[in-house]
């Protein structure tokens, strides 16, 4: 597809002895490689070239010295334009009427998108770890959660955080996400078991809860938890690196691959993007293929671990898998969507619904949105995208898409 108009903001966060910087720059988009992540166990990705000449816009206009905070200038009239934020990834984002967050592995985002400032959130202003995976509004603050640096809550009037960590009751630093219960309580999804936060009271060390594989009698299949949904009738969903988990009434299921989650490996053997496997650097992630029979497989490919989750009206779960494709239940059965069926690869590393109930599916060689026929539409770098590798998406309010990659953010007005 012929890209339209372009604007490209550069956000390029700069590690240096000085410490971190924000600035603003007039150049080509330049092909950027993900170096292995320093944080234990997260995929390891290579990000494509970007496959088109970017033309030279104007640049963002930040001040030298505006390593906190600034404005930058896109073009209103530019079909798509780009955010660049450096050798980072953007795993999450949330939008709050004309407020987008952004949530990098450098730290959190705030965009005001009609006055066009920035605020930049990280461990030099109070955070404990900079690198975020979960972003979402709890009780007027905001939440966040980190890579080694726990919870943390921020108060926008002061500019403040209160942290909570394994002293308060966090089963592990590493949180991944969090939902509300439909009786008022908190899950927080961590890389050691769930937590669950008796009406979401977190400062009371009496209403914490801690579930594990041990402690549900393998009823949670994995300690690494990834992912959180609420469904229908007071079910929640776990997200895991051994299946997918359902909790209700104080009771416990589960269902990994040998159930029918995921696509057999010699379904998509001959489609596996990612050769690195990490379980040849991770003894976590060995333990985990020894323990569901995938040892002899040494590439990147786990139809288990549940990378994305989302659940849809009657309780339908998708899951987005390492490399086995996209998965839906039903409660009975599942269905598997792969390269085959016209996902453009079978890491799927993000689901999203937008305003029209259309799903989207974050892989890593480019964005696929289903259409009512079970096809799917596919979507790089050629229309817009900042990389092929999308990690997250949202939507404002005006209807317009914000999709994060590896480097960057795309805001994309329209896609056909």
């Amino acid at each position: 597809m012929m890209m339209k108009n372009l604007s490209i903001l550069l956000l390029v966060v700069i590690l240096a002895a000085g410490g971190l910087y924000w600035y603003g720059q007039n150049e080509p988009v330049q092909t950027v490689a993900e170096p292995v992540p320093a944080v234990p166990d997260e995929p390891a990705v290579q990000a494509e070239p970007l496959r088109r000449a970017t033309p030279t816009m104007p640049a963002a206009h930040i001040t030298a010295d505006s390593e906190i905070s600034g404005v930058v200038t896109p073009d209103p009239d530019a079909q798509y334009t780009h955010f660049r934020v450096g050798e980072r990834n953007v795993r999450r984002m949330m939008a709050e009427g004309d407020v987008m967050w952004v949530g990098t592995s450098g730290g959190v985002v705030r965009y005001d998108t009609q006055s066009d400032q920035f605020k930049h959130y990280s461990n030099r202003v109070g955070l404990m770890a900079n690198g975020v995976f979960h972003l979402s509004r709890w009780r007027g603050k905001i939440a966040i959660g980190t890579y080694g640096g726990g919870l943390a809550l921020l108060d926008e009037s002061t500019d403040t955080f209160k942290h909570y960590n394994i002293p308060e009751g966090l089963a592990d630093a590493f949180v991944y996400d969090m939902a509300e219960s439909e009786d008022g309580h908190l899950w927080i999804a961590t890389w050691s078991g769930a937590n669950l936060v008796l009406d979401g009271d977190l400062d009371n060390p009496d209403k914490w809860q801690t579930f594990t594989v041990e402690n549900t009698d393998h009823g949670l299949p994995n300690d690494w938890v990834y992912g959180l949904e609420r469904g229908e009738d007071g079910v929640m969903w776990f997200a895991t690196e051994g299946g997918l988990a359902r909790y209700k009434d104080g009771k416990w299921d589960n269902w990994n691959h040998e159930d029918g989650l995921g696509a057999d490996y010699d379904l998509v053997k001959d489609d596996i993007q990612f050769k690195n496997d990490p379980s040849k650097y991770s003894e976590h992630h060995s333990r985990q293929k020894v323990e569901m029979g995938l040892e002899q497989i040494d590439v990147a490919y786990n139809p288990n671990y549940i990378v994305a989750i989302l659940v849809t009206e009657g309780n339908v779960v998708w899951a987005g898998t390492w490399g086995g494709g996209l998965a839906r239940f039903d409660g009975e059965s599942w269905t598997n969507y792969t390269v085959k069926e016209g996902l453009p690869s079978n890491h799927v590393f993000m689901l999203h619904r937008d305003n029209d109930g259309r799903i989207w599916v974050g892989t890593g060689k480019g964005l696929a949105r289903m259409e009512e026929d079970g096809s799917f539409s596919v979507f790089d770098t050629a229309d817009g995208l900042y990389s092929d590798i999308v990690f997250s998406m949202e939507q404002s309010g005006d209807g317009t898409l914000w999709i994060g990659s590896f480097g960057g953010v795309t805001h994309i007005k329209d896609l056909p």
